[in-house]
């Protein structure tokens, strides 16, 4: 994969910083990017993309604009009518269980949902159940150190997740959407690597950073390093025959 410009990655973290106030141009952005990422190694016209937590449809939507057969599996029902309604063809399903045949996906993707459920190896075996021999599963995450791991809560989460609850409560007056243990878990770069390249199902095609624009790649074999400055690793896997 070509790396990622500085440009690039001012763009998006300018959108982010402003997502609260303007969500359809921060999500339209890295939808736009996330698929670029895809359509490096698949061509998106006419190919099956299930989509996997995708929310409130921004990435399905983006795969269809540019040809993909896309669908969505969302186990919120608020995720799913956040911008007022459900995505068309939306389906509420739970990424343990999705309600779909073996080996039927071109691409299985997951865009920043393996950090929010408990067993994030067993919900990477079903991305992989329903992805074809030869298939691309696509999987990025928030890693628990990185600068945005406590998410909300962050960076008061290096001091430790009840400590970060309690001041995010003070600083706003209000309970943080996230509650460690419960809808985020800390993952971490070095162990989810040594667990994904174990497993005899897929091969990884690609580990990097997501949006980190200096040797994104190098970065996630440096121990130690990689968990804080990964911020976001992206995984391109290949399903096996």
């Amino acid at each position: 994969m070509k790396d990622p410009s500085l440009r690039r990655s001012l763009t998006l973290l300018r959108a982010f910083l402003r997502e609260p106030e303007d969500p359809e141009r921060c999500y339209t952005l890295l939808a736009r990017d996330a698929a670029d990422q895809v359509a490096r190694y698949v061509p998106l016209r006419d190919r099956l993309v299930v989509d996997v937590g995708g929310g409130s449809g921004y990435f399905t939507e983006e795969f269809r604009r540019r040809g993909a057969r896309g669908y969505l599996f969302e186990p919120s029902v608020g995720e799913l009518t956040a911008r007022g309604r459900a995505p068309e063809g939306a389906v509420l399903a739970d990424g343990y269980l999705l309600p779909l045949p073996d080996a039927v996906a071109d691409v299985c993707f997951s865009s920043n949902v393996l950090e929010h459920v408990a067993d994030p190896q067993t919900f990477l075996s079903e991305m992989v159940r329903v992805t074809r021999p030869g298939g691309l599963l696509y999987v990025s995450f928030t890693n628990w150190l990185s600068p945005w791991g406590g998410h909300e809560m962050a960076p008061w989460h290096y001091l430790g997740a009840e400590r970060a609850r309690r001041h995010y409560q003070r600083r706003t007056g209000r309970h943080p959407k996230h509650t460690l243990g419960e809808n985020l878990f800390p993952l971490h770069v070095g162990a989810t690597l040594r667990q994904v390249r174990a497993r005899r199902d897929v091969s990884v095609l690609c580990a990097r950073s997501r949006y980190w624009p200096l040797w994104p790649g190098a970065v996630t074999r440096v121990p130690g390093l990689r968990e804080i400055a990964t911020w976001n690793l992206l995984l391109i896997l290949r399903r096996c025959p």
